[in-house]
């Protein structure tokens, strides 16, 4: 049973985090702490400067809002909402907070995840934890 919990989620209709969520409850321990962490991918400067303020703005408030109606399905959980790439940001993010367990959702790995790598297969190549993928 592991403690320190870390759940990537992506904020998008293709992907249900409740099955993650429903994992890391399975695997807990009974005073377990959850992070529920959503990574934003860096804009290049060259599209952020033609992207209005005020959008930028509404974007932020309405991933905020969906991180903390995520927080309140999973019971003991804050969310958590940084920038940078999204492998190396998750193990980055489970090293420096002592996560002991990250649940990380998949999609099927394709010809092109040979090459490029897909995020769930650099986070099990990298972390120092246990990872438990879902597919």
């Amino acid at each position: 049973m592991y403690q320190n919990i870390l759940i990537p989620v992506l904020l998008d209709e293709d992907h249900h985090n409740t099955v993650s969520f429903d994992v890391a409850r399975k695997l807990a321990n009974s005073d377990a702490k959850f992070t529920i962490l959503h990574v934003i991918e860096p804009i290049p400067g060259y599209v952020i400067s033609q992207i209005p303020e005020d959008v930028q703005r509404s974007n932020r408030k309405e991933r905020e809002t969906t991180m903390s109606r995520m927080a309140q399905d999973l019971l003991g959980s804050e969310a958590k909402i940084v920038s940078g790439h999204a492998g190396r940001t998750i193990v980055d993010y489970a090293k420096s907070h002592e996560i002991d367990c990250i649940i990380v959702a998949s999609h099927r790995p394709g010809i092109g995840d040979f090459f490029l790598g897909s995020t769930a297969a650099r986070v099990v190549r990298h972390a120092n934890c246990s990872v438990h993928v879902i597919r």
